[in-house]
């Protein structure tokens, strides 16, 4: 491939990540693929192997959040996280981890709280939430499983003002690790690991 095609290719897909990076933090698309799709549209590209892939998407998003949203992002994020810890505490028993933005570092203000909880006992996690008084809906999310995807149990439930997300696994599903991102960021984080990534951000010089 001619060196201008490679460059123009390289300098299309950015510009689509851009514009995915901006569709997620200002007009609140949840996932990469969606906001890719989008992008792509915006930009009137059909070809499917100019388009970025998540980690250049997630990438464009955090220089994004670091130009135009460095005062009020990591705030929110903080906020996020600490509503994160305040559920994973209540609920316990069901063995939560934290996934997602919150985790990675790059929600923003349209940002769920993404738990994923394991338990064998749908029944014993509904009568929770009854007991708790939660106000909460209930729906399906798609997973991949073996290869193919299955629908599982999704709740959603407001916690002072953030919206959480709860993805109910069985508890086998706990035993499988998600596969290693390419920076080696974790891809679910214990009760313990989120307090200690809320310590860590206490601690930390606020930015120039």
């Amino acid at each position: 491939m001619p060196k201008s095609r490679s460059r123009r290719d390289s300098n299309q897909r950015r510009h689509i990540a851009y514009l995915a990076a901006r569709l997620m933090a200002v007009d609140g698309v949840a996932d990469y693929a969606t906001a890719k799709q989008k992008a792509a549209r915006q930009a009137g590209l059909g070809e499917a192997h100019l388009l970025p892939d998540n980690s250049e998407i997630e990438e464009a998003l955090r220089e994004y959040q670091g130009l135009y949203q460095s005062d009020e992002q990591p705030a929110h994020l903080r906020y996020l996280r600490e509503v994160a810890v305040k559920v994973m505490r209540e609920f316990d028993d069901f063995r939560p981890v934290l996934v997602g933005s919150v985790l990675n570092g790059t929600a923003g203000q349209h940002s769920d709280v993404n738990l994923q909880l394991f338990t064998d006992d749908a029944k014993a996690l509904t009568m929770f939430l009854l007991n708790k008084r939660y106000r909460f809906e209930e729906g399906t999310r798609s997973v991949r499983r073996g290869g193919r995807a299955e629908d599982v149990p999704q709740i959603t439930l407001e916690v002072d003002d953030a919206t959480v997300t709860l993805t109910v696994l069985d508890l086998d599903d706990e035993r499988f690790t998600p596969r290693a991102r390419a920076d080696n960021e974790p891809q679910r984080a214990r009760l313990a690991d989120v307090e200690a990534l809320l310590a860590a951000s206490a601690s930390s010089p606020p930015a120039l």
